[in-house]
């Protein structure tokens, strides 16, 4: 591509070829320790690799130019150790929010820092070939001139889809797109390598990768650190939930998983998009419609409620632009349900907690950025 010169884009191509378990150890603690670095035998203490194997891998990191020195280190004894940081401007990757009626895009270095953004109007059902050519055009804008190292572009987007196959299945509202590939259709059209999930998956892997960094978990904080087990609930022009368990995201067989705004709890509710009626996202959406925000939240609540209660999640955040216009209002009311939950269930240590999740507006470009960093380091994969 234009934009990719080929100095960096040989460099694009080694770091996707870095994908062996011990160079991504390296590469997560070289992420985790940010500008001041660590030394090559800390690296080894905490890998539990040899210092002969930690070298040879930091010596092809640097050859890389992924790596760098960050200055020397006093030593108990003999002389003072280098010390070698993360070059974040070594590489980068596209992430892509395609939403119902907007997009989003974001360019993030290797740590996973937005360099550039922009929004634009969207419209998912203006036919596939209109919204490929569409999304092709605002990254390549965001990229021009900017004479970086792309890895590839993540996209998100509600579901459900086939994560593996990065093709759509019945998109709620648009059936339009079912059994489109998508991520190759992109691949095509940019000339880079494309990872496709779901919206919330992707804003979940997001949360999970940098929840440390964001000021969640961190001491002091009434849930544990680190992010082991969460719901991520993101109500938006939809409603869906990403699932953290065990620290890494749970997609199911057929990236089935978080479907959850298509639970039916009313079984003589209003008509969803989905086919069925009394869904928690059209009972959800309709009272936001009308301006009751409350009673959306208590809806979202007992959503919640029923997901704590399958799975025993620590946590559960709550994201989406309907939630960033209410954030109080859906945080006290999800948390009122869970609490009253939790006293019926004579829970001694009491509810699960209800926080609004890091990210704001663009989290979920931001974890579409991630389904390419991620498994750099050594995380994000099934």
């Amino acid at each position: 591509m234009a934009y990719v010169n080929r100095t960096n884009a040989e460099s694009g191509a080694n770091l996707l070829a870095l994908r062996s378990h011990n160079a991504a150890l390296v590469l997560d603690l070289l992420r985790t320790a940010g500008e001041g670095g660590i030394s090559r035998l800390e690296l080894a203490e905490r890998t539990g690799l040899t210092p002969q194997a930690v070298s040879k891998i930091t010596a092809r990191l640097r050859a890389d130019g992924l790596v760098a020195e960050a200055g020397r280190r006093a030593s108990t004894g003999g002389k003072p150790r280098t010390v070698l940081r993360l070059v974040p401007e070594a590489g980068h990757a596209v992430g892509l929010h395609l939403d119902r009626d907007e997009v989003t895009v974001v360019l993030c270095d290797l740590t996973g820092a937005v360099v550039a953004e922009q929004r634009v109007p969207l419209d998912l059902g203006a036919g596939a070939e209109a919204v490929v050519e569409s999304a092709a055009g605002e990254v390549e804008a965001l990229l021009a001139g900017a004479g970086v190292s792309v890895l590839g572009v993540g996209v998100a987007l509600p579901g459900p889809l086939d994560h593996v196959r990065g093709v759509l299945h019945r998109v709620t509202g648009f059936p339009e797109w079912d059994g489109f590939p998508l991520r190759d259709a992109l691949a095509g059209r940019l000339g880079v390598p494309v990872v496709v999930d779901k919206d919330t998956n992707a804003a979940a892997l997001g949360i999970a990768v940098v929840g440390r960094e964001s000021g969640i978990g961190k001491a002091g904080d009434v849930f544990p650190s680190p992010l082991e087990s969460f719901a991520y609930l993101h109500l938006g022009t939809g409603l869906g939930a990403g699932l953290v368990i065990g620290g890494g995201v749970h997609r199911g067989a057929r990236t089935g998983a978080g479907e959850f705004g298509h639970q039916v709890i009313q079984l003589d509710g209003p008509p969803c998009g989905c086919g069925n009626r009394g869904c928690i996202e059209a009972l959800c959406l309709a009272a936001v419609d009308r301006g009751a925000v409350g009673e959306a939240a208590r809806v979202l609540g007992v959503g919640a409620a029923n997901l704590v209660g399958l799975l025993d999640i620590d946590l559960v955040l709550l994201g989406g632009r309907t939630v960033a216009a209410h954030e109080e209002a859906f945080v006290r009311g999800v948390g009122a349900v869970l609490e009253e939950r939790a006293r019926l269930e004579g829970v001694d240590d009491g509810a699960i907690p209800v926080r609004v999740a890091p990210g704001g507006a663009r989290g979920v470009a931001e974890g579409a950025a991630q389904l390419l960093l991620a498994p750099l380091f050594g995380r994000g994969e099934d």
